[in-house]
């Protein structure tokens, strides 16, 4: 019995033996599939991290080109701005002038209609009157008589 009770010892040893055999070679499988799983995380990481920049950089382009075409515009709307405000200055301008232009016309007129500030009608002969639009009608009596009697020796 002893004999035998040492065979059977001697199997269990070489099952147990065989086991942790398979058990290591099991983990060294699972070891090595974890880590190929692993790179093949890290590779699909780093290929989604790659196409993430590569959105990016295009989106940077895209908005460079929106903010190009926005300056060009306010560019363009800044001059016909100054364009624009250049032309009113010029037309206030032009209506002041065409507006004492008619403000004198419409004096001229009134003194014409005998509606002058004499409160007579005006005179269109040779006599010296007291109305206010004997400068319009004669210039030269605007002129001081001393001035006058050089132009009468000429």
């Amino acid at each position: 019995m002893a004999s035998s009770s040492g065979t059977s010892s001697e199997s269990i040893q070489i099952q147990n033996s065989g086991s942790e055999e398979d058990l290591q070679a099991l983990m060294k499988q699972r070891k090595q599939k974890r880590m190929l799983s692993n790179r093949e995380s890290a590779r699909r990481s780093r290929m989604r991290k790659q196409k993430h920049l590569d959105d990016l950089a295009a989106q940077v382009d895209q908005l460079k080109k929106e903010n190009g075409q926005i300056v060009h515009a306010l560019n363009v709307t800044t001059q016909s701005y100054f364009a624009v405000e250049a032309e009113n200055s010029v037309l206030r301008t032009q209506h002041l002038e065409l507006r004492n232009r008619l403000q004198s016309l419409n004096e001229i007129v009134l003194c014409l209609s005998g509606n002058g500030a004499g409160g007579g009608e005006a005179e269109f002969g040779g006599g010296e009157g007291n109305n206010n639009c004997d400068g319009f009608v004669r210039p030269w009596s605007m002129v001081p008589s001393e001035s006058m009697a050089m132009y009468q020796y000429c």
